[in-house]
């Protein structure tokens, strides 16, 4: 199983290919493929049937996953992207935080 370092509700900063530089909320998580669906990144068009009477077919816009090891956490308090560290509370909660305010993140 892969580790993701993202979860989801967290914002990410993409850091390469075609949506370079574009930030957004991590929408799902897929851990076993290592991947993450952020919301306005990696567009993709998919073609729908009407499957219902009344409902309409059409070209849907949809968001698609992309490799977790592409997107970078944005911290909430200094708006920078950082790497999160790990640390062991006095009371035995393991947190994430902020490499640049030490800002923890609620999990």
């Amino acid at each position: 199983m892969n580790k993701v370092h993202v979860k989801k509700g967290d914002t990410v900063l993409v850091l390469s290919g075609k949506d370079k530089g574009k930030k957004g909320k991590v929408l799902t998580v897929f851990p076993k493929e290592g991947k993450v669906i952020v919301e306005g990144v990696n567009m993709a068009t998919k073609h729908t049937k009407p499957r219902r009477q009344g409902q309409t077919g059409g070209i849907v816009h949809q968001e698609a996953p992309i490799y977790a090891a592409k997107v970078m956490h944005v911290c909430n308090k200094c708006h920078k992207p950082t790497r999160l560290a790990k640390k062991i509370l006095d009371n035995g909660d393991k947190v994430r935080y902020c490499k640049h305010c030490g800002e923890v993140f609620n999990d």
